[in-house]
């Protein structure tokens, strides 16, 4: 493991159940108990006064306990949650590892709201010229996202003024909100080493599986350094648990770690082509097959944030027949129009102008859960780190790590082309940034190490699915004016490309003021004083328009 020369991660836990431990052997012995709910106390003997039953107890519940660890039970160790308190964590170990699944719950600092610590930011021990570069080339793009700031606080504050006319008659009352704005773009440049703090809950088991997969890519060193204390403080709860800790896979020996060298022995022309075929004719180096793969990509995407390009085939018609399924209904009772709007229009569906999710626990609107759809999506590090923030439609991120980008491969924010300067400052930025990587790399120094100083402009591009259970809250959330620029135009494309193919779906498409219009729900707009100044509901999808 490479150390740090950066302040250490800071891993305290906070909360967490009572006997965790004997708690999920509690909950497999009551599957079988005659007697009703065994408690945690008794599995582990504690109402025994002889001391020899007592340790006889402890022993038949290790022995179920690995029993049911071994056979797959893992439900038994769900129950039990552990609350950390994390600070001095990085965004990419963030993005990589504990929000790359959906088995948690975190409540990290915002960068676009609040003012990043310029001193903050992870820094591997690289050594000699190594740590020069690293270092040198961090503390650029920390003064570069000050400058920034600064230079976009007037374009940021035309744009707002623009919305709220009104608001313009006295600006020093509005001089936060933009600034924020400003922040909010700014922030691009910052690279993904910089340190966040969060609260993070996840169950027993997520922790266990933590620990035996935390050496993979893209931040292995931190990662197992920082679940490693995440395990230490579990186990000064309860020393139980160590009873089923299983030892981190090796790096090398990690799923992506084989298959990247079983692919590089391929497309370098050794042996059968990728993915099985026959030998190549024009080997490729790493990074060169690594540049074919994002040209490729590109150019499938003709300039678009996201691109639908999967669908079930009878989205409509299945969302239709299900709900006549809840309702015991024949197929000439109700028509696919009206079964569609029964759960989709929130003038017929008033759970969708509520501020509560209740659509996964209403038996209708869990017919949602039929259709679904698939898409190819580019983004900035930032915009996906919010995105894959929803969890039910997960997505096929890379590993950085694997290939880092040595050419230049960022998004510019709309904001920021509004300015000839700004615009050429941020490009200088981006190419030194990727000079200080390049170097790193022609230094020897480990591409996991390399990839911190990425930005957070850096492209991330992945292929994207989701049910329209999870997908129409999402829309809900994303298509809302203030939600990130990049995620919103990534909503805005997603929801007019399903309006084509399943129009009588992708018309319920909408952000939360439209339901709440449709709904009868007022006021509108929910976010109160943070309401956009945009009348939305009130505007077709095909109509909206953004810079901030």
């Amino acid at each position: 493991m490479r150390s740090f020369r950066s302040a250490p991660p800071g891993v305290v836990l906070v909360n967490g159940f009572d006997r965790p431990y004997d708690n999920a052997v509690a909950t497999a012995r009551t599957c079988y108990s005659s007697k009703g709910i065994v408690t945690a106390e008794e599995v582990a003997g504690l109402h025994l006064d002889d001391p020899d039953k007592r340790e006889r107890a402890e022993a038949r519940r290790d022995a179920l306990a690995r029993d049911i660890f071994e056979a797959g039970h893992h439900t038994t160790l769900q129950h039990a949650h552990f609350q950390f308190a994390l600070t001095n964590v990085s965004r990419q170990f963030l993005w990589s590892f504990l929000h790359a699944h959906p088995f948690y719950n975190s409540e990290q600092v915002s960068q676009r709201y609040v003012e990043v610590n310029t001193d903050s930011f992870l820094v591997p021990d690289l050594g000699g010229e190594a740590q020069v570069v690293y270092e040198s080339t961090v503390r650029h793009q920390m003064e570069a996202y000050k400058e920034l700031t600064a230079s976009l606080t007037p374009i940021a504050a035309a744009e707002y003024f623009t919305r709220f006319p009104a608001r313009s008659r006295s600006p020093q009352k509005w001089e936060k909100e933009i600034q924020k704005k400003a922040q909010e773009i700014a922030r691009y440049v910052l690279p993904v080493a910089t340190f966040s703090y969060l609260y993070h809950t996840i169950s027993a088991i997520t922790l266990l599986r933590y620990w035996r997969i935390a050496c993979q890519y893209d931040a292995p060193d931190e990662q197992r350094l920082v679940v490693g204390r995440m395990v230490e403080e579990m186990l000064r709860v309860d020393p139980n648990y160590a009873k089923l800790l299983e030892d981190p896979v090796p790096l090398a020996d990690t799923l992506e770690a084989r298959a990247a060298a079983a692919a590089d022995a391929r497309v370098g022309g050794v042996g059968a082509g990728p993915f099985g075929g026959p030998p190549r004719t024009d080997p490729l180096s790493r990074s060169a097959a690594s540049r074919r793969f994002r040209d490729e990509f590109d150019a499938s995407m003709d300039g678009a944030v996201s691109v639908l390009i999967d669908w079930k085939a009878n989205n409509e018609p299945i969302l239709a027949q299900s709900v006549r399924e809840v309702l015991g209904l024949p197929a000439g009772s109700i028509s696919d129009d009206a079964a569609i709007e029964q759960v989709l229009d929130s003038s017929r569906n008033p759970l969708l102008g509520e501020t509560l999710n209740l659509t996964s626990l209403s038996k209708l609107t869990r017919t949602l859960v039929h259709p679904s759809y698939t898409f190819r999506k580019r983004l900035s590090h930032t915009a996906d780190s919010q995105d894959q923030r929803h969890r039910g439609t997960p997505g096929s991120r890379p590993a950085l790590a694997l290939a880092p980008p040595e050419e230049p491969d960022y998004v510019t924010p709309a904001l920021v082309k509004q300015d000839d300067r700004v615009l050429a400052r941020y490009r200088e930025v981006m190419e030194r940034t990727w000079e200080g990587l390049n170097r790193l790399l022609a230094l020897g120094i480990e591409p996991q190490s390399a990839v911190y100083l990425l930005p957070n402009a850096t492209v991330i591009r992945f292929t994207e699915s989701a049910d329209l259970l999870s997908l129409r809250h999402k829309m809900a959330m994303r298509l809302c004016y203030l939600a990130q620029e990049e995620i919103w135009k990534a909503s805005v494309e997603e929801t007019i490309a399903i309006r084509n193919i399943n129009p009588r779906i992708g018309r319920y498409l909408l952000p939360p003021c439209s339901h709440r219009y449709l709904a009868g729900t007022t006021p509108f707009c929910p976010e109160g004083k943070r309401y956009c100044g945009v009348p939305v509901w009130n505007l077709d999808v095909s109509q909206y328009r953004r810079v901030i």
